[in-house]
């Protein structure tokens, strides 16, 4: 068996080998120079940290012996003034003019003291605030206190306080009796007395002032000792301008661990009673870790932090000197050097990233010049022209290839993009105009010109013209129109009927009614393009004309070439199509609008008592739309309507009542309760009649058998004027004109109670559907006694199931429907309270509008038309929500299905065709539509508007008798409305 083939090893382009080098490439030296990088920036980084820890170290050195070196050189000097060496307190005074100065020069001097072999003692304090003076009670312009303890050969002692002002002036004195100091028994003395040098001792707490300090001390001769006591408030605050982070812990801590230093110097003294200085390692637990640490590390991990640590020994301070303890959050340190790490990561992979397509560009570019023509010409066959041109190629035959792709795309994407704007045009004049700018554009004519056939015939009309860019009337150069065989027509008029495209040299003496044109041209001769505009069935729907200036040169003709002509015919063809589309879609709508003003004619034919109503109605909304669409109050400063919002609100103006074709006439014109086809008013009159001709013969009868004339015609003839008073009562309460009180319908009920005979069966010659009813009760015996008023069970007329709205019904009406469709009950309808209409008839009527929707719903409107519905079909719905067909709130209509409804009370209120009212004066109609604005069933601003542009007054003159126009005070209306004026 022969062996199967080798599968053929898989090859790639040489682009994805230089592709993948330099991607290698670049990938490697990435990696070397961000770890390099690393390194170097971690190293930069200790450097910099240690040599930070240095630089404060050594600050706080300097702080420290500038702190304690003054005072050294002070009491050096001190030590060998004469007053030091007298024996006697009161020659010791002379000391308080040289103490004082260095107070003042001192800042950080608590007191200068001097004590002697004798225990006597003396020693001048500068108080520097109130609080002190009040301990010390001293009066108020004190600033000096000198202490002295003096001591008699016999052992007494005697202790004052002298007070002196800025002047040393003594101001005060006082006893101090219970005095026992000794400066005898101080460390400080006895250290002094030791030695011949200058001693400092350890950091504590002052006994008077309660501030943390320290004494320097040295002996002044053989037997007296001068001190000094040193506050060192001055380091915390040194200290805390060395924070290098927020969150940095920096504390100067003695031998035995008492912090003498530190930022936030309130904690440093932990029991004011006893002047008990705090454990540094109290004062954070990061200070406690490096404490406690033995290792020589400088990082240590506390607090859920990583720290830096840094712990120096400095002499000054006291006979054993200080230690500084810094520690710095690593991530407060480190910061910006990691910000600069990471940066320079982020730069170095945003390098390599921007140069991997560079290096696959640069490499396509270089071994497959051919690919990106591939890729323009897929672009294009997308209908993508945006699509960057090739590059220019160093080969000829790839090169040219490249230019005519570049042509070819720029031609279609001209002719895509001309077509375009045309089929955006929704308006037919702009149309026309856009079809001439384009193609004089293309043309690179100076002017163009556009003839239209009538759809009437074969005359060609101009319909529009444009001169150096610019529009121009047609009246103003007399351009006339002509018809397409005409023997009079111009000559290039006659080749262009032959020829599909014209192109030819037109002077002046053959431009016939062109002449104008060359003129505004400023050009004796022009070359002439026309081209035939052809519809789908190729008939010719107009022409179009471009002229270019002659000017004898070569730029002419290469404005003729057969390529130029050939998209000019292309996107002539185009523009023909739109117009035809435009005036079709023209002709759609003047059909549309006819339509509806036909039906909405017809509903108003319907019955002649609401004739003109659609009509009316349309004019009203438009007039309030109109009002409200230039109103600049800002419940209308959104409303401006587009040209579709009119043709909306237009459309749904005149169809607002469409549902009337369903309405019965007799239940609209009904202008009497028991009107139906007819008034059956007759019948209930013939009644009347039948009991009055049996009051005759009742009285015929009395007198036949022997009964008294006179006695008998008296009942006779009160029984006839009872029966006319009751028929004309009835006939009143037919009318409906006034509404029934509670006795009226008592008297109603009363005289339905008077019966009659019938002797004829009421069966016969009825329809099926009648018989029907009247099987619902069992068939009397004739004659039969009726009510004279009766109701009966054939009055009742059933519902059909498909009549029922269901509750969950998809257009949310919300109608209450009356258990029977008709209730033609004699008694039931003549007790009707107000008007003429029962309930059921009442929903009748309401009930158009539930047709209006329905019937507009199922039309298959634009999608701009989609709202008419809606604004036609809530006419009848109060801002409260109590209207129908959905109980609409205010919020829930929109504002055009608002102005319907007012437009449509105010027609109905003054309209003079209605048969169960008067037409109202306009004060009266706009009178009960403020009482309805006040009660909420009509939009409030809307209604405000209605009455400030005098809307009523311009419909009025218009529409309505001059009898109903009256005077009008606008501010009583606004007022009665609720409104202000």
């Amino acid at each position: 068996m022969p062996s199967a083939p080798r599968p053929e090893k898989r090859r790639f382009p040489l682009h994805v080998h230089i592709s993948v080098m330099f991607t290698l490439l670049l990938l490697l030296t990435g990696v070397v120079l961000g770890v390099f990088n690393y390194q170097q920036t971690t190293q930069i980084i200790l450097s910099s940290s240690e040599k930070l820890f240095n630089r404060i170290e050594q600050d706080v050195r300097v702080d420290l012996y500038d702190t304690y070196e003054p005072i050294r050189h002070l009491l050096g000097l001190l030590a060998d003034y004469p007053a030091t060496r007298e024996p006697r307190i009161a020659e010791r005074l002379a000391l308080l003019a040289p103490f004082s100065r260095a107070l003042r020069d001192n800042p950080n001097l608590a007191s200068l003291y001097l004590g002697d072999c004798n225990g006597d003692f003396l020693m001048v304090r500068p108080l520097r605030t109130k609080a002190l003076r009040t301990a010390l009670n001293a009066p108020v312009d004190a600033t000096y206190q000198v202490w002295t303890v003096e001591r008699t050969r016999e052992g007494q002692v005697r202790s004052r306080s002298l007070f002196y002002d800025q002047a040393l002036t003594l101001v005060g004195q006082q006893d101090n009796p219970d005095e026992t100091f000794d400066p005898r028994s101080r460390g400080w003395f006895r250290s002094a007395m030791e030695t011949a040098e200058q001693i400092t001792t350890e950091p504590y707490v002052f006994f008077s002032t309660r501030n943390i300090g320290t004494t320097l001390a040295r002996r002044s001769g053989e037997h007296a000792v001068i001190g000094a006591d040193l506050t060192l408030a001055a380091l915390s605050q040194t200290l805390a301008k060395h924070k290098v982070t927020p969150g940095t812990e920096i504390v100067l801590l003695d031998p035995q661990g008492n912090a003498v230093g530190y930022p936030d110097s309130g904690r440093l003294i932990v029991d004011t009673e006893s002047s008990r200085l705090i454990k540094a390692r109290d004062l954070a637990p990061a200070i406690a870790a490096a404490l406690d640490g033995n290792s020589d590390t400088p990082r240590l991990e506390a607090a859920g932090r990583q720290w830096i640590v840094s712990r120096s020994h400095i002499q000054e301070g006291g006979p054993q000197g200080l230690e500084l303890a810094l520690l710095v959050p690593e991530d407060e340190l480190l910061a910006d050097a990691y910000r600069m790490r990471w940066q320079g990561a982020l730069i170095t992979l945003a390098t390599l990233l921007l140069c991997l397509p560079l290096g696959w560009l640069t490499s396509r570019i270089l071994v497959k010049p051919l690919r990106s023509l591939v890729q323009e010409a897929d672009a294009i066959r997308s209908f993508d022209f945006d699509y960057p041109a090739s590059r220019r190629s160093p080969v000829l035959e790839v090169d040219q290839l490249g230019v005519s792709m570049a042509r070819m795309k720029e031609t279609l994407a001209s002719f895509f993009e001309i077509t375009a704007s045309l089929r955006a045009e929704t308006r037919f004049a702009p149309l026309l105009e856009r079809v001439l700018f384009e193609t004089v554009k293309i043309g690179q004519a100076q002017a163009g010109l556009i003839y239209l056939r009538e759809s009437d015939g074969k005359q060609i009309k101009p319909y529009g013209l444009v001169i150096d860019g610019t529009p121009r009337d047609l009246q103003t150069f007399e351009l006339q129109g002509y018809t397409l065989n005409a023997p009079s027509r111009p000559h290039w008029f006659q080749q262009l009927t032959v020829a599909e495209t014209l192109v030819c040299s037109l002077g002046f003496e053959q431009a016939g009614d062109l002449r104008g044109i060359l003129l505004a041209m400023d050009a004796p001769r022009a070359h002439l393009i026309g081209i035939h505009l052809r519809n789908r069935h190729q008939e010719t729907v107009g022409v179009l004309v471009l002229l270019i200036s002659d000017s004898g040169t070569d730029a002419d003709l290469e404005k003729l070439q057969p390529d130029r002509i050939a998209f000019l015919q292309a996107v002539s063809g185009a523009a023909t199509v739109s117009i035809e589309s435009q005036r079709l879609q023209a002709r759609q709508k003047q059909l549309l609008d006819s339509f509806i003003q036909l039906l909405a004619g017809a509903i108003d034919a319907k019955s002649p008592y609401t004739g003109g109503h659609c009509q009316r109605v349309p004019a009203l909304t438009l007039m309030l739309a109109q009002a409200a669409a230039t109103s600049q109050a800002p419940a209308f400063e959104g409303y401006r309507p587009t040209e579709d919002e009119w043709e909306a609100l237009h459309i749904a103006a005149w169809l607002h009542d469409c549902g009337k074709v369903t309405t019965p006439e007799y239940v609209v014109d009904k202008a009497t309760k028991l009107e139906t086809l007819n008034d059956r008013i007759h019948e209930v009159r013939t009644r009347f009649e039948v009991l009055k001709r049996d009051a005759w013969i009742d009285y015929w009868q009395a007198v036949a058998s022997g009964g008294e004339a006179s006695s008998l015609a008296r009942r006779r003839d009160a029984a006839l004027a009872a029966l006319d008073d009751d028929f004309a009562f009835v006939a009143r309460c037919n009318l409906g004109s006034e509404a029934m009180a509670d006795d009226d319908l008592q008297r109603l009920q009363h005289i339905a109670q008077r019966t009659w005979t019938r002797t004829l069966d009421d069966r016969l010659g009825v329809s099926w559907e009648e018989n029907r009813r009247q099987a619902r009760a069992p068939k009397p015996t004739l004659p039969v006694t009726e009510s004279l008023l009766a109701d009966k069970p054939e009055h009742l007329f059933e519902r059909h199931e498909a009549e029922l709205i269901p509750a969950d019904n998809p257009w949310g009406f919300q109608l209450d429907v009356p258990t029977w469709k008709y209730n033609r009950g004699e008694l039931y309808n003549l007790s009707v309270t107000r008007g003429t209409l029962t309930r059921e008839e009442r929903y009748v009527i309401n009930h158009h509008m539930v047709q209006t929707i329905l019937m507009l719903s199922q039309l298959p409107f634009p999608s701009h038309l989609e709202n008419v519905a809606e604004i036609a079909g809530g006419h009848h719905e109060k801002m409260d929500g109590t209207g129908y067909p959905k109980r609409l709130k205010r919020e829930q209509m929109s504002l055009p299905a608002r102005m319907m409804a007012i437009a449509d009370i105010f027609e109905a209120l003054t309209a003079a065709d209605r048969p169960y009212k008067k037409a109202k004066k306009l004060s009266e109609a706009l009178g009960i539509m403020a009482t309805m604005c006040r009660d909420a069933h009509i939009d409030c601003e809307l209604f405000k508007l209605f009455i400030d542009e005098r809307i009523y007054l311009r419909y009025a003159e218009e529409y309505l008798d001059p009898r109903q126009i009256d005077e009008i005070d606008p501010g009583s209306l606004l007022a009665k409305a609720g409104l202000n004026a």
